[in-house]
């Protein structure tokens, strides 16, 4: 482990066996590699968008669909008064 990864997991307050210090230096070196790859990528003749996905969202269509048995809601609810549900207070 490099004396920079040491020095990350000090002050990240981390504290690491042999194996786990060879595993996050690995790791973290993966991860510099993958940063890199990406700043080299060329998008200079890319335009800049303010959202990954450009098309509307994925919705279906709102429908009212009329249920008639209440009664049979309320009574299969633990505890009920009325036509109404009771719950527990939560404060």
């Amino acid at each position: 482990m490099s004396d920079e990864w040491k020095l990350t997991a000090d002050l990240a307050r981390l504290n690491l066996d042999e194996n786990e210090q060879r595993l996050l230096a690995r790791e973290a070196e993966r991860m510099r590699e993958l940063f890199q790859t990406m700043a080299d990528a060329d998008v200079d003749a890319l335009e800049p968008t303010t959202h990954a996905g450009r098309g509307g969202n994925r919705t279906r269509n709102d429908t009212i669909e009329h249920f008639d048995d209440i009664g049979a809601l309320i009574e299969a609810s633990p505890e009920a008064e009325d036509d109404f549900f009771l719950i527990p207070n939560v404060l």
